[in-house]
């Protein structure tokens, strides 16, 4: 059977045949963020997959991951295509990369996560907070609990640490 949910008014099912993502959304609903670990290599890997990107090995295992990273990269939506993400423009997505895993299995590499932005209860960030948070700044995750025992991963500031001036895109 699917589990199906509703994130912002939009409904959201994911497949019988997606268990990997069934079960990655589901660890996201018990509030820890779980990552599926190679038997072989043991790297990390996201987004779910089949076999490892690294050796190609089919076998996993989960893993809880500490859910804390730094801002890569982010794209600021300013006219959403979606109309329920109207009402939050400017609103941000995210590419943070995890403590764990950086510049394995090579240089350069990392273990990264998309998501929007969001406050600490895990409701899209509103203007203010978006105009602080930029590549480098140190980020958490939060869930938005969906319904069917699944959530979806979002990004809030670190509080519990020291933010350093983060950079941004020059305005234009």
């Amino acid at each position: 059977m699917p589990l199906q949910g509703e994130y912002l008014g939009m409904s959201v099912a994911i497949p019988d045949v997606d268990r990997p993502n069934q079960e990655f959304y589901t660890h996201c609903g018990q509030g820890v963020l779980h990552l599926q670990s190679c038997v072989k290599c043991t790297l990390l890997r996201y987004p779910t997959t089949t076999a490892c990107p690294w050796c190609a090995e089919s076998e996993y295992v989960w893993t809880p991951v500490s859910g804390k990273g730094t801002l890569y990269s982010y794209g600021e939506v300013h006219h959403a295509i979606q109309p329920t993400f109207q009402q939050f423009t400017p609103y941000l997505i995210l590419l943070v990369e995890l403590d764990e895993q950086r510049d394995r299995p090579n240089r350069f590499d990392g273990l990264r996560i998309n998501g929007n932005l969001a406050d600490a209860s895990g409701e899209m960030a509103k203007p203010e907070l978006v105009a602080t948070v930029g590549i480098g700044s140190r980020l958490r995750v939060v869930f938005k609990s969906i319904g069917d025992g699944m959530a979806i991963p979002l990004w809030t500031l670190d509080t519990e640490i020291k933010q350093e001036a983060p950079w941004r895109y020059p305005d234009n």
